[in-house]
């Protein structure tokens, strides 16, 4: 599902010549903010192998279900992908496969689908394996009950939903509301609703009567027996044939109440504070009995009036004690269930972005974590985040001009120029502190500027094992600050250690499902990392954890064996690492990069201890090799593994090392060299020969498929140390404050995109208070093309231009119109 030319962008790794980009479907029609099913973008051609699953594996699976429908017809139904991609995204899933390997190096297989839709398509596959899992479960209990018919088993076997599952296992459920239909079918009255059915001319009530009987030992009760006996005959028969069902019901489960409220009015009933109901017009029960009486239930030949009332009351009753609660509970559960999705995708669309925030890098940076009483905690860090000073400053109390003089100094000891203030307590007034001294320029001869970041899950993290592990001395209140700080200098690296329902992004995570919720978010950093992708000779444990194919286990190996061996000179000599099969080497090696620019400074470590005594430089040119460090090694249960001992310039990019053949005969064909890499002259090359030949043709010569060669080029001609957030925005740094009171109705302005919830987006516009852009504010019309594909439009971290609606100081409420999405 193509939702946005943002998040392909970035799926993509970005791309380096606009020219080389594969031809596009048309976009489809798209109905804007429908938060129901959408449209997946494939096309009917089948563009990778295989289409079906192996005789094997499609027999396993049928096992596995023993369902009446087709997994991959009945996927590709609920999902609206193409059942051949269906099939191969299923394949490889199965495959033990990664979504973010999937997404870059088999698109041709899930014809370019993003890692949001492959997740999709995996969370309905996951959700009919436990369908049908709980459909046996089902069956076996009916069965242990006596009540299980081979009619009743193949209308199970034959639901598609959970749902739909409880519609037709609900009659028949222990302790339910059909205790007197039960009871009265014990008293022998079942044959006797029949002969109401099809010989009601026949039926004598008063043959039945038995003195002395609990419920026969009247007419009356006869007839209110043989009543039960057909309001559980009327509701089994709804669930049964649901489809030919009346209108009025089946209608009436998918309108009304706004996905919106429904999380919000679900916490209010399970807090007791609201009592929640759900109205059914009049006229849905009159169609409904009308219905039953004349078409569904309509007597065979003519029948007294005492037969006939009879029927009448039976619909009635079961619709009063069955239908009703049974619709009205579905209902609610479609609606929730469709809420938490929604609230869902919220959070992984914020997380996304959220992370992928473009670092501020080469320059010394302030992290500040505002206080009163207790004082403002500083962390001054390195271009390369190490901490090279903390302190506390106490810039509310008296003496302030002394706390002035200290950062002054500080700030010119260690030539700090940005400062980054947490936005919780005390912000706004420390904000004022220092743009105050920007504008006396105290800090003179610095140029320096200062912007506010959100420092959800700072104080979390600060008391967290992996903050006391990485800053063992330091108190936890100045690890805060220093996380403020890092989380700008490298947003991703900083962020992955703290749990993404901490990082305050979306709403209502405490009304969805957690385990749902965890899977999602846990997902979507995995992808962020992967796609970034980490220098593994620099990388901490807990961001190399977080690549696909790793877990804490294999990041904790290949940190010990790093440190034991030195750094890694190749990819191959992930091959040597504990844990490290064929398959994690697989899924992993693609978003491990060897980066030359940290070999080159551990080479000249090496040369200096060795040569101490001498005076030459070494060449900044490729790495020479380093025998000894890559000899064959056998480790517990693995076999001898023989790898290279040099540096391979693709081990810098993005290409994965199956595609390496492919990149040598393309790099023959266009007369280039991998020691090149990046450089203007094999970028010419490669221009030169695109130009006289389409991707599709220069696939075909190098053996390859063009969605892989298009990555070869990116991975060739894209400059060293690219970084697909380079095409993101950054932090807003100001030397300047600009307060509510100055703000006026109808000033436009810039702000950059803070938050998003499904009533609208949170845009912080500089004056301390995000202003809300109202969802009926976000259209069609004043979106880019490329981001009108999504539910909500907008996300963390994008600029907007917007115009001031209205000012609330009281309440310090601003409301805000987008005019357009600034590019």
């Amino acid at each position: 599902m193509s939702e946005s030319h943002e998040a392909n962008r970035w799926a993509d790794e970005g791309t380096s010549l606009a020219g080389y980009t594969l031809k596009k479907e048309e976009e489809e029609d798209f109905t804007f903010d429908e938060p129901c099913l959408k449209k997946q973008k494939t096309s009917s051609a089948c563009l990778g192998h295989p289409t079906s699953l192996p005789s094997s594996e499609s027999q396993v699976l049928r096992n596995e279900l023993n369902m009446t429908w087709d997994m991959m017809e009945l996927l590709s139904t609920l999902t609206c992908v193409e059942r051949w991609v269906c099939v191969n995204i299923i394949t490889l899933l199965r495959e033990e496969n990664t979504v973010p390997f999937i997404v870059r190096y088999r698109k041709e297989m899930i014809n370019h689908m993003d890692a949001d839709a492959i997740r999709d398509v995996q969370l309905v596959f996951e959700e009919l394996c436990s369908l049908a899992k709980k459909t046996q479960s089902v069956i076996q209990t009916l069965k242990k009950d006596g009540v299980l018919t081979a009619e009743l088993e193949q209308n199970l076997r034959s639901c598609r939903s959970a749902d739909e599952l409880d519609h037709v296992y609900s009659p028949y459920k222990k302790g339910s509301k059909l205790t007197k239909a039960r009871r009265a079918k014990a008293l022998g009255l079942e044959v006797a609703a029949s002969a109401v059915l099809n010989t009601p001319h026949t039926l004598d009530l008063r043959t039945w009567v038995k003195p002395g009987t609990e419920g026969l030992s009247s007419v009356e009760e006869v007839a209110t027996e043989r009543i039960h006996v057909h309001t559980h005959l009327i509701f089994c028969d709804i669930c049964f044939s649901c489809s030919d069902v009346p209108l009025c019901l089946s209608a009436f489960v998918f309108t009304g109440m706004y996905i919106l409220l429904t999380l919000a009015i679900n916490r209010g009933e399970s807090l007791k504070i609201l009592t929640v109901k759900v109205n059914i017009p009049d006229r849905v029960k009159s169609d409904f009995t009308r219905w039953c009486i004349n078409n569904r239930w309509r007597l065979k030949t003519n029948a007294r009036e005492d037969v006939h009332a009879i029927i009448r009351k039976a619909v009635e009753d079961s619709y009063k004690r069955l239908v009703l609660p049974f619709l009205t509970r579905s209902y609610r559960t479609k609606l929730t269930s469709a809420a938490e999705k929604e609230s869902i995708a919220m959070f992984v669309r914020n997380l996304r972005q959220r992370l992928l925030v473009c670092p501020v890098r080469g320059c010394v940076i302030m992290g500040v974590d505002p206080g009163f009483r207790h004082g403002c905690k500083l962390a001054i860090l390195s271009p390369t985040s190490q901490v090279l000073h903390t302190d506390v400053v106490y810039l509310h109390n008296s003496g302030q001009q002394k706390e002035a003089d200290k950062l002054r100094h500080l700030m010119i000891k260690y030539s700090c120029t940005r400062i980054v203030i947490g936005n919780g307590t005390a912000c706004r007034e420390t904000e004022s502190f220092f743009a105050d001294l920007i504008s006396r320029r105290c800090f003179h001869p610095l140029d320096v500027s200062y912007c506010i970041t959100n420092e959800a899950g700072a104080s979390i993290y600060s008391v967290s094992p992996e903050a006391v592990k990485e800053m063992p001395d330091l108190d936890p209140n100045l690890r805060s600050a220093v996380s403020i700080g890092r989380r700008v200098q490298d947003p991703l690296a900083e962020l992955v250690k703290i749990d993404p329902k901490h990082i305050g992004i979306g709403t209502y995570q405490h009304d969805v499902s957690g385990g749902a919720l965890k899977a999602a978010l846990d997902s979507v950093v995995q992808e962020c990392v992967s796609f970034v992708g980490v220098d593994i000779n620099i990388c901490s444990e807990t961001l190399m954890r977080l690549v696909a194919g790793l877990n804490a286990g294999r990041a904790r190996h290949i940190v010990e064996w790093r440190e034991q061996n030195g750094l890694f000179i190749n990819r191959e000599q992930l091959k040597l690492v504990k844990g490290m099969g064929p398959k994690t080497y697989q899924q992993c090696a693609g978003f491990i990069r060897i980066n030359p620019q940290t070999l080159h400074r551990y080479i000249y470590e090496l040369y200096v201890q060795i040569h101490t005594t001498h005076s030459a430089k070494i060449s900044p040119h490729p790495v020479p090799a380093v025998p000894d460090k890559s000899a064959p090694k056998k480790g517990k249960g693995k076999t001898c593994v023989n790898v290279p001992a040099s540096f391979n310039p693709l081990d810098q990019t993005c290409i994965h090392p199956e595609s390496y053949h492919v990149a040598q005969r393309f790099l023959s064909l266009v007369g280039g060299s991998a020691d090149h890499i990046g450089s203007l002259v094999l970028r010419q090359c490669v221009e030169s020969k695109v130009s006289t030949s389409s991707v599709e043709e220069l696939a075909r010569t190098v053996d390859t498929t063009p969605e892989t060669l298009k990555l070869i080029i990116d991975g060739l001609t894209q400059p060293p140390g690219f970084d697909i957030r380079q095409n993101f925005g950054q932090a807003d740094f100001k030397q300047g404050i600009v307060s509510m009171n100055d703000l006026r109705v109808g000033a436009v302005l810039t702000g950059r995109v803070d938050n998003t919830t499904l009533f609208g987006a949170f845009v912080d516009i500089g004056v301390g208070r995000a202003g809300l852009i109202h969802k009926s504010n976000i259209t069609l019309d004043k979106l880019p093309v490329s981001q009108r594909r999504r539910s909500l439009a907008l996300g963390p971290g994008e600029r907007v231009e917007v115009r001031v609606l209205n000012v609330d100081t009281q309440r310090g409420r601003i409301g805000l119109d987008l005019i357009r999405v600034l590019q």
